[in-house]
């Protein structure tokens, strides 16, 4: 199986794609070992900082050696120069919030999972010729369930996972599931800023369990 297929399978297993950035590299990898723990596989780390590079040459090789079967991507990213940077990081698959056709190439040229983000049909239909095998739905507290649920079926078998504003409460993900997501982006409702300046990892690793059995009860 391509690394590119291995690393959806995790996603659609997990059903939740946990994400965020801290400008402190200890913290983020605190963060990531906290989710770890609680069970999650899979991770987008965002490029939304400066320190967001160099944090993730740090925090990939700690996971290497402590956490070999985690998949760390990296996410916000909009021109190939980043993505081949993050290429070189050692990142396990791309997320955008656009579709960019220069990190369309560079992650096709290295056989790995490229999320773009969406918000029209069009686009849609734009990320599926770049071979996109799971787009994200963003912002999906814009769009709601009920834009999946009206264009789910003009592209059969595309999987979608909506980010922005998904809640960590029952009926919310239920919501999301119904209306045909393959799995949920969780940011800063389950990574809150709060959460990071206050190192809250216990928090943390219990509202990680929540997600995760909300999600495995949704799917």
């Amino acid at each position: 199986m391509s690394r590119k297929n291995k690393v959806v399978d995790a996603i659609l297993a997990q059903g939740m794609l946990p994400l965020f950035f801290y400008e402190d590299a200890e913290v983020s990898l605190e963060v990531i070992r906290s989710m770890y723990n609680a069970g999650v596989r899979v991770i987008e780390y965002t490029n939304r900082g400066a320190e967001a590079l160099s944090n993730f040459y740090n925090i990939k090789k700690a996971v290497e050696k402590d956490m070999p079967d985690l998949y760390l991507g990296i996410g916000t990213i909009k021109t190939g120069l980043e993505a081949e940077a993050f290429v070189d990081a050692g990142a396990d698959f791309m997320v955008s919030p656009i579709i960019d056709s220069e990190v369309a190439l560079v992650t096709n040229n290295y056989d790995m999972l490229w999320i773009p983000g969406c918000m029209t049909p069009t686009e849609i239909h734009i990320a599926q010729q770049y071979h996109a095998k799971l787009i994200k739905i963003f912002p999906a507290n814009i769009l709601g369930p009920a834009f999946i649920s009206s264009v789910r079926e003009l592209f059969p078998r595309q999987l979608f996972i909506p980010t922005g504003g998904v809640e960590i409460e029952a009926g919310n993900i239920a919501e999301w599931f119904r209306a045909g997501v393959c799995a949920v982006g969780m940011g800063s409702k389950l990574v809150s800023r709060n959460v990071l300046d206050k190192r809250l990892y216990d928090q943390l690793y219990n509202d990680t369990l929540k997600a995760l059995e909300l999600v495995q009860l949704s799917k």
